[in-house]
């Protein structure tokens, strides 16, 4: 455990450790919270004041929760890999690339967003509860990465 402290962190550590943790179940927070969001507002009339209630919960959701926990987190995260050296791990390379694919499935998030607030509806709702599904699945896989280090 002593060997955690030597490093650009120091015995700041365990304490950006603790934050990094924190600020991602923020983020993965706002991950399920903001397609199940989608799934409602799919539901709606375009122009509604329903409609445009999503909107405004939708954009608060990305400009209060998520943009800045996905920030936080990446910030946090490249800290701790500087600081355990973990550039040369293979679980490392797993889960820095899960953390890219979610980073775009947040982007993707956006983009649909933005087309729900322009009244088009491109996706069937089905889809919708099925992309629902991949923050879990890739929170276990990295969660399951960074615990067993399975290489």
């Amino acid at each position: 455990m002593l060997d955690a402290y030597i490093g650009i962190l120091g015995n700041a550590y365990p304490w950006v450790k603790a934050a990094h943790v924190t600020f991602v179940i923020f983020w993965v927070a706002g991950l399920f919270l903001l397609p199940r969001f989608y799934v409602y507002h799919h539901a709606t009339a375009a122009g509604s004041a329903e409609d445009r209630a999503w909107i405004d919960r939708e954009r608060r959701t990305r400009s209060i929760i998520l943009g800045p926990a996905m920030g936080i987190v990446w910030i946090l995260g490249l800290a701790l890999a500087f600081h355990l050296g973990a550039w040369t791990q293979g679980w490392f390379h797993g889960k820095l690339a899960l953390v890219v694919l979610l980073t775009g499935y947040q982007g993707w998030l956006g983009a649909y967003g933005r087309k729900l607030a322009r009244g088009d509806r491109p996706l069937e709702n089905r889809t919708l509860r099925i992309m629902n599904e991949v923050p879990g699945i890739m929170t276990a896989l990295i969660v399951v990465l960074v615990i067993v280090k399975p290489f």
